[in-house]
């Protein structure tokens, strides 16, 4: 019995003497105080001692690696508003004229005068009248008064039969040509009288050889028509080459690095080639838009200098006369060149110097510059006299 009774003492010895002990709870560490010594009259008699209240010990914050700063947008450029009487650009045709509509929109931008309108249909073109008549759809346009000045660029759709009166015509050929040029010069008349100025862009080299060749053909066709309807063609064959003379995906863009100028279609246009195809148009829309408004003359380069008062004969430009004039291009035979100085006191143009008769042509003698290849031959003709 007494051994039994030392047992449970020394139990209870060992139960209160224990160690310090630790707990942690979400990240604060707490350290229980060591308790006080119990006597056994303490454990059979006493009241249980309240346990002191533990100590919080701060849990040291991790230490972690600093961010570096993401780099930060520019803030975004603020639209231009357009001004309420600004000239409206269209652009019609395919879905190359898309693209091109709007990298029209990005160059002019930052105009307030000129506000650029996509007018392309995709898969449209003048072959499949069925599908989108173009004729139609200017003369509708055209009735609204809805632009100003229009740019045209279409084509990769019309290497197809194309039907006319009941019957097709296989593409390219005679008879395909003249239906197609004359619907080119249907929708181009309607333009010259409604006095609306044009543009007409030609098509770019393909990748594909037997399709490029195909289109370039068309893209003759139209330039003859161009010429015929009086729009001004711009022909941009040669600017999208490379260097070996064909196809090429890169080149040149307009700040003069190497990009990719073609999607991998090998067709349309990537971004920055229709940035560049926009700067140059740049240059013939300035011909007519001068910042404010559209005129249907060029500008005349040479007015305000002593060259403006020279006789010069006026430039025909692309079916229509321009007001450009090449300086000096024809001097009569009649006068003698006029000296710098008085250039620059001339106040108008000579009088016309009267055109040669067909007479004169034809008896005019061998070895004169209006002889043209059938002047007489004076000593032939005084032998014919027996002088």
């Amino acid at each position: 019995m007494i051994r039994v009774l030392s047992a449970v003492v020394l139990f209870c010895f060992v139960m209160v003497d224990i160690a310090p002990v630790f707990a942690q709870d979400q990240g604060t560490i707490v350290v229980a105080q060591a308790q006080k010594r119990r006597t056994l009259f303490d454990l059979l008699f006493g009241e249980e001692p309240a346990p002191p209240p533990p100590v919080e010990q701060q849990q040291q914050p991790r230490r972690t690696t600093p961010r570096t700063p993401t780099a930060a947008l520019p803030p975004a450029k603020p639209l231009v508003t357009k001004a309420e009487g600004a000239t409206r650009l269209a652009v019609f045709g395919d879905s190359m004229a898309i693209d091109l509509s709007k990298a029209l929109e990005r160059f002019y931008a930052d105009d307030p005068n000129l506000v650029v309108i996509n007018q392309g249909v995709g898969d449209s073109g003048f072959v499949r009248t069925d599908f989108f008549d173009w004729d139609r759809a200017i003369g509708e346009q055209i009735a609204a008064n809805s632009f100003d000045l229009a740019i045209v660029m279409i084509g990769v759709n019309d290497r197809q039969e194309i039907n006319a009166d009941g019957q097709s015509y296989k593409s390219l050929t005679d008879q395909w040509r003249a239906i197609y040029q004359q619907r080119l010069t249907g929708f181009l008349n309607q333009l010259r009288a409604a006095n609306k100025p044009v543009i007409w862009v030609g098509l770019p080299p393909m990748s594909k050889s037997e399709y490029s060749a195909a289109l370039a053909q068309v893209s003759a066709v139209q330039r003859l028509a161009s010429f015929s309807g009086g729009a001004e063609f711009v022909d941009i064959y040669e600017r999208f080459l490379g260097e070996d003379g064909k196809f090429s995906s890169y080149g040149p863009d307009v700040n003069g690095q190497n990009a990719r100028m073609r999607k991998d279609d090998g067709i349309h246009f990537s971004t920055a080639g229709s940035d560049k195809l926009a700067f140059y148009l740049n240059q013939s829309i300035r011909n007519f838009y001068r910042g404010g408004g559209v005129t249907v003359e060029v500008a005349d380069p040479l007015v305000g200098t002593d060259a403006g008062a020279m006789v010069r004969l006026p430039y025909q430009g692309l079916g229509q006369v321009r007001l450009l004039e090449v300086a000096g291009a024809v001097i009569p035979l009649s006068r003698s060149p006029n000296r710098a100085g008085d250039l620059l006191t001339a106040s108008g143009q000579a009088a016309p110097v009267p055109a040669f008769t067909l007479e004169q042509l034809m008896t005019a003698p061998m070895g004169r510059v209006d002889a043209f290849g059938v002047g007489v031959d004076p000593g032939a003709v005084e032998n014919a006299g027996g002088r």
